[in-house]
């Protein structure tokens, strides 16, 4: 009877260490979510900013160059 209490307090400290590392894992994927969604909104952003340039240029706008600026 002894054997089997033992083993029933390391599965429950078991399952209380696992539940502990979902929860960890879960804010984890949490934060990532937000950060790719963050990146997701500045990429269509640059996309958005690159369109309008390259639009710009075609109408007879400022020439864009990949020249280094003077401070370099």
């Amino acid at each position: 009877m002894n054997d089997f209490a033992d083993e029933l307090i390391e599965l429950q400290t078991r399952i209380a260490y696992q539940e502990d590392t979902i929860q960890q894992l879960n804010q984890v994927i949490t934060k990532q979510d937000a950060d790719i969604l963050q990146l997701q909104h500045q990429m269509r952003l640059l996309a958005k900013r690159i369109d309008e340039l390259s639009l710009a240029q075609q109408d007879g706008g400022e020439e864009i160059t990949n020249e280094r600026p003077p401070h370099y």
